[in-house]
């Protein structure tokens, strides 16, 4: 197979559409936007929305479908119930499944949210030269389940999740001003430094994705991520909810320039 770099989006879905799940989507396609995915049925549709409105650095929305729906129309011309690497199907709140396909899960009340994801900015990262531990090990980037609460909206609730990249110190700046360029990719951390100050115990064990190495004179940095809206399905147990695995995501037909324009 191709590099995943190297491929194009509808080239990634294709891979995807065969069943090959990798371990993360991070480093694909790059130059494309990454998104994560939320469908609830209808009747708590207006509560995510809102919720997202409410908490737009962890839910910065790029695309919502109509109910029953299951293709992204504008950042994509993809099938939502195939085109991504790996699926979770949650039900009241408890994650009953991880699957490729959820064509026999999709329902004609699902309205699907489509979230900026911070896979998107780590190419300019890199551009700026600063280094990517996850990549670099191959591994999924870890993510942790914060003590910050977000804005709560209707019956939707829980804690903003957060994604954390070792930086090397001298670079921490370059990082912050690079990823403040990407609002709909998730903007500029949230916090550097004491993961305690965020609630975290400690960094060996993230709660999604992969622990990952540091490098002598790295400083962890955390950025806002899209696997909040998982922690409030889990905290808010809706009877029905499906998203992406973490760090699994839909690699979208737009540019990273069309961001800017």
């Amino acid at each position: 197979m191709d590099q995943p770099a190297i491929l194009t989006p509808s080239q990634a879905r294709e891979v995807f559409r065969t069943g090959e799940t990798p371990v993360t989507t991070s480093g694909w396609c790059r130059g494309y936007v990454q998104a994560n995915l939320l469908a609830v049925p209808r009747d708590l549709a207006f509560d995510a929305l809102l919720f997202a409105v409410r908490n737009p650095a962890a839910c910065p929305i790029l695309e919502v479908t109509d109910p029953g729906d299951p293709y992204a129309r504008e950042i994509a011309a993809a099938d939502l119930r195939t085109d991504l690497p790996a699926y979770r199907i949650y039900q009241d709140g408890v994650l009953a499944a991880e699957v490729p396909d959820v064509t026999r899960y999709w329902r004609d009340d699902l309205v699907a949210f489509l979230i900026g994801c911070s896979f998107t900015f780590e190419a300019a990262l890199a551009t700026a030269g600063v280094p990517l531990r996850h990549i670099e090990q191959g591994r999924n980037v870890p993510m942790y389940v914060t003590s910050r609460e977000c804005r709560p909206a209707g019956r939707l609730a829980g804690p903003l999740v957060v994604s954390m990249r070792p930086v090397p110190a001298d670079l921490v700046d370059v990082a912050v001003e690079v990823t403040a360029g990407y609002p709909a990719m998730h903007g500029a951390p949230v916090h550097v430094g004491d993961p305690a100050e965020l609630g975290i115990a400690d960094l060996a064990f993230p709660q999604f994705g992969d622990s990952v190495e540091f490098e002598t004179g790295d400083v962890p940095v955390f950025w806002a991520c899209g696997v909040t809206p998982q922690a409030v399905v889990m905290a808010s147990a809706p009877p029905f909810a499906i998203t992406h695995a973490p760090g699994r995501m839909l690699i979208t037909d737009r540019s990273e320039e069309s961001l800017f324009t």
